[in-house]
């Protein structure tokens, strides 16, 4: 573990769709975010393990490659500045003074170190108890549009984001801790858009494929979240979907 400088209705639907038909409904039960670095050596095994939690139906695994530590020389190919921030966000809504590499947080709302994996499942048993994911998500292809509902529910407001995803991104690293090394990365974020607000009442919007599907996307997930993007709370409801 490298330390940085200062710095789930009841369940949700979740489907993957080749058409307009949606598939069986899995019941999910947290959202998993991995802040991860190709510049980290404690990293690897965290990488895999968000692997075989983002096999897991119930599970909604993120990757989110931070910037920090691009100055021991390599530059993360796929950190986005913005996930440094989203990271140092949830410490400060814990009161932490310090962010870190490998990183799990749950449901916006338990953390957990990245590479240990029954701290990991006790920190998603942890989430479930305090924060369970409530408000209904659906996904659905219908043509070139992905059709998003928001159902409604009780609670804070929140912001609706639409996530793009690349489900495997192998990286061959050239330089720095993990030098020589070819690591694949799964369910990495690669942009962030806010699609509007969830006030309790239902919110339906059409979202086109093709621009989800840029920067080499296949997937897309809404999160459904309070607080903004970098100072992130709470996530109340999630889905996913493939593009292709």
């Amino acid at each position: 573990m490298r330390l940085a400088p200062r710095s789930l209705a009841l369940f949700t639907a979740f489907a993957l769709l080749t058409g307009s038909v949606p598939a069986a409904a899995s019941e999910i039960k947290a959202v998993v975010e991995l802040f991860t670095s190709q510049g980290c050596s404690s990293c690897p095994k965290a990488d895999r393990l968000l692997g075989e939690f983002a096999d897991n139906p119930n599970l909604i695994a993120l990757s989110l490659s931070v910037d920090y530590w691009d100055y021991l020389g390599w530059r993360d190919t796929l950190a986005m500045h913005v996930h440094s921030a989203r990271q140092k966000g949830y410490a400060n809504q814990r009161g932490a003074r310090q962010v870190y590499t490998p990183q799990i947080v749950v449901n916006g709302v338990t953390e957990a170190i990245g590479n240990d994996r029954g701290a990991i499942d006790q920190a998603i048993l942890k989430a479930d108890n305090k924060s369970k994911i409530a408000v209904p998500v659906v996904l659905k292809r219908d043509g070139g549009n992905v059709d998003l509902e928001v159902g409604a529910g009780a609670g804070p407001a929140a912001s609706i984001w639409i996530v793009s995803i690349t489900r495997k991104a192998p990286v061959a690293i050239e330089r720095g801790e993990n030098r020589g090394k070819t690591i694949t990365y799964h369910n990495v974020v690669r942009s962030w858009v806010r699609v509007g607000d969830w006030k309790g009442s239902a919110v339906r919007k059409s979202l086109s494929i093709a621009e989800l599907a840029q920067s080499g996307a296949d997937a897309a997930a809404v999160i459904v979240q309070s607080g903004s993007l970098e100072a992130p709370g709470p996530i109340r409801g999630a889905a996913m979907i493939a593009l292709d």
